[in-house]
């Protein structure tokens, strides 16, 4: 049932909160852990779950543009899609669109695929 935009943006958003809140939830747990007198070593907690901050990400993705500068080959898309159709090579839809859509498109196709014969004299 839960097809709606609204359930939608709902369920995007909540995923990115998630994403968001997640080194800080870990860095709870990890304090709650180090308090607590228990026989969990945070060795096996830190194999678990990594947290990495935002510099070592701004860094790789700087060398990952350093990389990509660096080669005067184009980045090839994986998706070839047709523009008229929207369909891939595979013959999918993309994600975003809903069914009506895709059926309106689905019959477009059909239309122009198939032609009637002329009325008139069959001679």
């Amino acid at each position: 049932m839960a097809k709606s935009l609204r359930s939608k943006w709902k369920r995007k958003m909540r995923a990115e909160k998630r994403k968001k809140n997640a080194p800080k939830e870990l860095a709870r747990l990890k304090n709650v852990l180090a308090k607590a007198d228990t026989d969990v070593l945070m060795n096996e907690v830190k194999d678990i779950a990594t947290v990495v901050t935002a510099e070592k990400i701004k860094e790789k993705k700087e060398m990952e543009v350093e990389t990509k500068e660096g080669d005067t080959m184009k980045m090839d898309m994986d998706v070839k899609r047709n523009k008229k159709s929207l369909l891939n090579q595979h013959g999918q839809y993309p994600v975003w669109m809903n069914q009506r859509q895709r059926k309106k498109l689905k019959a477009q196709r059909g239309k122009k695929g198939k032609s009637k014969p002329p009325k008139g004299l069959a001679w």
